[in-house]
């Protein structure tokens, strides 16, 4: 019993320490880099930040599930900034996704 109380100590400690690096916040402004569709639940977008507050294992790339309230506006903001060549910054979430991508919920224009 005390073996099964040691790892679900050890899992649950693991575990916190996880989620406490996470945060939320703005990224510094940036070009966009890469912006992926996918046939998956999200689009993904590769952003060159220096400063991401999320803590998820991959600094430059994020996320945003399609049926998330907005996608469709923020995924057409990003691709106008390809085209445009404009700096953008997203607020992210706090959470990190399988790969190591943060979740972002919205998406800002700098001029």
């Amino acid at each position: 019993m005390k073996k099964v109380s040691c790892i679900l100590a050890t899992i649950g400690g693991v575990l916190f320490s996880l989620g406490a690096q996470a945060g939320a916040g703005w990224t510094d402004a940036v070009m966009v880099a890469e912006l992926v569709p996918t046939s998956r639940h999200y689009y993904e977008v590769k952003l060159p930040v220096a400063e991401n507050p999320s803590g998820c294992r991959e600094k430059n790339w994020f996320y945003q599930n399609y049926n998330t309230t907005g996608s469709e506006q923020m995924f057409a903001v990003l691709l106008e900034g390809i085209g445009s060549e404009i700096r953008l910054r997203v607020y992210v979430t706090g959470l990190c996704n399988i790969n190591g991508h943060a979740e972002f919920s919205s998406v800002s224009v700098i001029r």
